[in-house]
């Protein structure tokens, strides 16, 4: 850990100026494919390696200073996220481009309400919790491993890692030798089973950090959503439009199964935080004390209470400006206006913490990477509609929410949940930069200055970024010129699941059938969780519904990585030698393929393709040596493990 001397190097300007200059880059490849695929990169760990490498070139840092310089730019790039919402204003035809100063002011004060969000959370979550924290835990063993007091034999084992993973994901997602993954659909009579699996070094290391016990969860959500879910619908659903086994199933899984995940998840997350109002209250108490604060020493010491509560204050009323702003055309004044914009800050402030808290709980269990910040978007997105819905009953909203089929009540429900992505993604992130941070020594009233810097800067860049990529490609629904290649489009597939949630919603068209289904699963599985814990054994709920809401090769491949742990840990004379270099390969794993997946993210930005660098390999080709080199890979993981711990 290092010296208090170091603090001085903590929160520096040229801190500041590199981690701005990273979050140009990474802001910019995850809106990228985020759009393109609905996924994207965590920033943390490419940021932290990067910032190492920098600054050493600078000289004189410290490892305070690395840290730093990775919460501010992995809270930029995660920032990035409202890709999930904003485009669908779009969708809708409310807008026909990215206002700049819209767009930037909702992204930031949603970002910003995170971070204040994540001040008393951080003391419930991290300070007095073991969640796991896989890549809070993996960039502060980065940041040891690099410090001048560093072991040698844990930063061969974090280059090896990272090596190995790096090249893995080049002969994959760059070469194309290697499949993604690999997959089975199996029929009896008219019902489908599939599974798949994925090549991903990183998610066999994140199930490494997480444990048997998450992993364990998430195979058995697995199990529900595609060995009981898909096949009953399958048989009940039929196959009119004549579909291929395994896309009639995928199909169903996206448009069905999901939103069963999404009814678990949103009953198991309501538990989950009930279960954690005593310590979440108490780390409010705390946060917003300034004798506790007083008393308190510097690796331990939030913001002052004056500056939360005065900061909070600013950005509830820029909401209220950006709401009235946004309502103006369509809502001039009146009281229907003072109730939607009181109906938009509840959702900000009250359902805000709450969504905060559910990111903040799942990122703790498995990571930042496969946090299912959508599945939590879905829920939002539902409960807004459906209060929308209610005020217009009661008529507490202006007649421009019911006329012209909803367009303004729709819209403004999608404005509002930019506002709430952009909380929970970054609460999502920054539990883990603090995690990082109390295992470095770091205080956390700096890392949140920082965190504040980072939203600023990634929700300037948010903007130009949306609109270029609009302009150049489209989106699928959303074409900015006639004539533009349809082929081309970006497919932001998050956008248009929004998009459909709230019209169908508000036009009354959802299938709620699913959703309430996964709500009484979510009931059954916190009362088996309580029975288990009578036995001192648990299955996480929340675990679980994010195993069927995810897709499977992610789920499968946590899962592996963790009966991985589980086995290897079993047969070690000596866990904890075993500790540093287990954990320090698992780092290098997600270290390798972030940074590779930077790297390739920038080519296809630079291409306009993904298969630029592919080759031309039969997909059976592929799919057998992919499966070889990842058994090869994870033989070799154990190997090292045991051979450092006996």
């Amino acid at each position: 850990m290092s010296d208090t001397t170091s603090a001085g190097r903590e929160l520096s300007w040229r801190g500041v100026i590199l981690g701005a200059l990273i979050t140009l880059v990474f802001t910019a490849s995850n809106i990228y494919l985020g759009l393109k695929i609905g996924l994207t990169f965590a920033s943390s760990i490419p940021a932290t390696v990067i910032s190492m490498t920098v600054l050493r070139a600078l000289g004189g840092a410290t490892i305070l200073e690395n840290n730093m310089v990775q919460t501010q730019a992995s809270a930029a790039g995660t920032l990035s996220c409202v890709f999930a919402a904003v485009p669908a204003l779009l969708m809708v035809g409310y807008w026909s481009s990215f206002p700049y100063w819209q767009t930037m002011l909702i992204s930031c004060a949603g970002g910003m309400t995170g971070v204040l969000f994540t001040i008393p959370l951080r003391r419930a979550l991290v300070t007095q919790s073991d969640l796991p924290y896989p890549e809070g835990v993996a960039c502060a063993e980065i940041l040891h491993a690099s410090s001048p007091e560093g072991d040698r034999e844990s930063v061969r084992a974090l280059a090896t890692g990272g090596i190995v993973a790096a090249i893995f994901t080049f002969l994959s997602g760059g070469l194309r030798l290697f499949s993604d993954g690999v997959g089975a659909t199996l029929t009896a009579g008219s019902a489908i089973f599939r599974i798949h699996g994925g090549y991903s070094l990183a998610l066999l290391a994140t199930g490494y950090l997480v444990g048997i016990g998450g992993g364990i969860a998430m195979l058995l959500g697995v199990l529900i959503g595609w060995g009981v879910a898909v096949p009953w619908l399958t048989v009940t659903n039929g196959n009119p439009e004549h579909l291929a086994p395994a896309a009639l199933a995928t199909g169903l899984w996206l448009h069905k199964v999901r939103f069963l995940g999404a009814g678990t998840i949103a009953v198991a997350a309501v538990w989950t935080l009930l279960a954690l109002m005593r310590p979440v209250m108490r780390g409010l108490s705390e946060a917003l004390s300034v004798r506790t604060r007083a008393l308190g020493n510097d690796l331990d010491r939030d913001l002052p209470p004056t500056i939360i509560l005065g900061l909070g204050a600013i950005l509830v009323i820029m909401l209220g400006i950006l709401f009235t702003a946004f309502l103006w055309p369509a809502v001039p004044h009146g009281a229907g206006l003072m109730a939607a914009v009181a109906l938009g800050l509840v959702a900000c402030v009250a359902l805000g913490f709450l969504v905060a808290a559910a990111c903040g709980y799942m990122a703790g269990i498995v990571g930042s990477s496969s946090s299912p910040i959508s599945g939590i978007s879905i829920i939002a997105i539902v409960l807004l509609s459906l209060a929308i819905l209610g005020m217009e009953s009661l008529n507490l909203l202006p007649a421009a929410f019911s006329a012209d089929q909803q367009k303004t009540a729709i819209a403004f429900a999608l404005f509002v949940l930019t506002a709430l992505t952009a909380s929970a993604a970054i609460s999502n992130d920054n539990l883990q930069d603090l995690k990082t941070g109390q295992m470095v020594g770091a205080s956390p009233w700096r890392q949140e200055v920082g965190l504040l810097i980072g939203c600023v800067v990634g929700a300037v860049v948010i903007p130009p970024v949306l609109n270029v990529l609009y302009q150049a490609y489209g989106f699928v629904g959303a074409m900015p010129h006639p004539g533009m290649d349809p082929a081309r489009a970006l497919a932001a597939p998050q956008p248009a699941l929004m998009a459909a949630l709230a019209q169908g919603i508000l036009l009354h068209r959802l299938d709620w059938e699913m959703i309430l289904i996964g709500a009484g699963l979510g009931v059954a599985l916190i009362l088996l969780d309580q029975l288990l814990r009578l036995r001192r054994l648990a299955l996480p709920p929340l675990a679980v519904g994010m195993g069927i809401y995810l897709p499977s090769d992610v789920s499968v491949t946590i899962g592996i990585g963790a009966v991985l742990s589980y086995l290897v840990l079993r047969t070690v004379r000596k866990p904890k030698g075993e500790n540093s270099t287990g954990t320090m390969i698992a780092s290098g794993f997600i270290v390798g393929e972030s940074l590779m997946g930077v790297v390739l993210a920038a080519v296809s930005g630079a291409t306009g393709g993904s298969d630029a660098l592919a080759l031309p390999v039969p997909e059976s080709w592929a799919t057998a040596i992919g499966g070889a080199g990842f058994v090869a890979v994870a033989a070799w993981f154990a190997y090292r493990i045991r051979a450092a711990a006996n």
